[in-house]
Parts: structure tokens; sequence; C-alpha cells
């Protein structure tokens, strides 16, 4: 599938520019009734859930209107960005964006949306970390020696994911192509891995750090590495696997996208208020609780990442040769 980058830049670069005078009085009243932020994975503890809630309090209490959380988990979350393509463009549904939604524009043939095209960036909230852990029995100590461990025993390591194109899924199989190792995916779709890695049955994943990082400080796991660009201050003793990878980087990030034609002014007004959010001390604090980095910028920086990672993790999924399940 071919995909249109350069018209969603395009479209980025429109609400960063001067706005309309149509749009502007969209936005001058809004919002005058209660949002939507359509989340596509169930409510709970994970980052997306959470930062959701987080940024959803945050504008209600700056605009004056709630902006009420709505889980529609199921199918990677297409199913809650295919009600928010469908939805009147005016500011009232609104998505969570997240790394699936690049992921699935290649792992699906069969799609009825073009998130590149259909879905307009609003702003990036968190990036979020992810660490590549190993059981304890796993004798590396570094990521170098994970590998030359890795090379002596081709496909008799386990590696676990939340299921086959998931982010811990595609973040392992660019580690398996820049560093040539063989590594055996085992993906749970419907439960939590932690059991088995705990257990032994797997023996790394590339995990969320918000997910292991109580383990990681009882030593129950052992952290190789970060996967972000630069080390985290929440683990600032675990080096970055781009230290021994050289040009490795995969993590998670959330933000906020819409319909396309909603209208600049809203658009404008959004952007605003969540990067006023991503500069609030106490925001700040909840957002690190998370293990979350705040991803503030303009609307074109949020749709730049987006279609960013879109050509980069379809490049690895059609090498890896990952077909959704």
């Amino acid at each position: 599938m071919t995909f249109p980058r350069r018209n969603f830049l395009q479209l980025a670069a429109g609400a960063a520019a001067l706005p309309s005078v149509w749009g502007v009085a969209w936005g001058l009243d809004y919002p005058t009734r209660p949002a939507r932020l359509i989340v596509g994975f169930p409510a709970g503890g994970s980052a997306a859930d959470v930062a959701a809630r987080l940024v959803g309090q945050w504008l209600s209490e700056r605009l004056g209107q709630q902006f009420i959380v709505e889980n529609r988990p199921g199918a990677a979350s297409n199913i809650a960005t295919e009600s928010v393509v469908r939805a009147p463009p005016d500011g009232y549904t609104l998505l969570l964006v997240t790394p699936p939604n690049a992921f699935n524009a290649t792992l699906y043939d069969n799609l009825s949306f073009n998130f590149i095209r259909d879905i307009f960036p609003i702003a990036g909230i968190i990036r979020v970390p992810y660490v590549m852990v190993v059981n304890r029995s796993v004798p590396a100590k570094t990521v170098a020696e994970f590998v030359t461990y890795a090379k002596a025993n081709p496909g008799k390591i386990n590696m676990a994911s939340g299921g086959t194109g998931s982010t811990p899924h595609v973040a392992g199989e660019l580690f398996k192509m820049m560093t040539g190792v063989n590594l055996t995916h085992v993906p749970y779709p419907r439960g939590s891995f932690y059991p088995d890695l705990l257990g032994g049955e797997v023996q790394v994943a590339f995990s969320p750090m918000i997910a292991s990082i109580e383990f990681i400080r009882a030593a129950k796991l052992r952290a190789l590495a970060v996967t972000t660009a630069m080390r985290v201050d929440a683990l600032p003793d675990v080096p970055t696997v781009g230290e021994s990878v050289p040009g490795y980087e995969a993590s998670g990030w959330l933000g906020i996208g819409a319909p396309k034609n909603t209208p600049s002014g809203i658009i404008e007004k959004l952007n605003k208020e969540i990067n006023a959010g991503l500069n609030d001390p106490k925001l700040k604090v909840r957002i690190a609780e998370i293990g979350g980095i705040p991803l503030a910028g303009s609307a074109r920086d949020f749709g730049k990442l987006v279609a960013d990672e879109t050509e980069k993790w379809g490049k690895v999924i059609r090498a890896a040769g990952i077909k959704a399940e």
C-alpha cells in the first residue's frame, strides 16, 4: 500500500498556518458541550488509558466542558479509529493516537479507512520508553553479551510480546534485523506475558517501562537496555540499545487526532491547551509516574512523527513478513 505521507504533512502544516476566518469562528466558543476522547484499548492501568484520562481531565478543567474518555477496544485499535473517522469533524469526537495506528496501515490490507488521510493530527502527548528485559537465568548482562548468546543459541530463545504486530513485537523484530539474531516470537494477545517471562518459559521481551519497572527494581527481571534514543531518568544506569546497536530506536508514543476537515480554530485551541498541560508541573509528575516523557509541539510536529513512524515500521513489518492475526 502507498501512503500519502506528503498529504498528511500538508494537513498538519495547515493547522499551524494562519487559519481562515471560518476556522477561527469555529474555535472561538468551542467547546459548548461535552466531547469524547476515544481510546482503542480497555480501561485500566495501561499508559494509553491513563494518559487519555490525564489529558481528558486537563482539558475539562481548562475548557469548561467534560472531555469523556470512551474505551472501544478491539481489532488492534481499528474499531476505535473507524468510529472517529466516521464522526462529524466538529471537535467533539477525538482519537487517542497510538503506535498501532502506524503499524496497522501495513498490517491490514482491507481497512475501510486510510489513517494518514482520514485523521488530522492535533498534538502529541507523551513518548513511552520500552525496556529490553530478560529472565534472570539468561547469562547476558549487556546487549552485546545477549547478541553473542543468542547467536550461539539460534532459535532457542523465546521473545514474548503482547501480540502479533504489537509494539513489543515490532521492536523485537527491528532488533533481530539489526543484529542478525534468531529469536522465536511468542505472542500473548489475550494476556500478560510477565508470568511466563518471570518463570522462564520465555526469556526476553521489549516491554513498556510502566509494566516492567517494578520487576526491574525488585531484581526479578534484568534490564539490558532502554529502547529510546536517550537514557531515561527512571532508569539512569541502564544504557540504550543504540549504544550497542547504532541507530536502533523504538518507543511508544501517544497523541490526539480528529476527523479530517475539523476546523483549524478547534485544532489550534486543543493544541494550545494540551501543550499547556504538558508544561504544567503537576501534570508532568503524573506523566512521569507512568514512565512517560512529554511530547509537546505543534500539530505539524505530531503529524510528522506519525508519518515517519508509519513509514519506518511499515518497512520493518514488510521485511519481517508480519501479518495481522
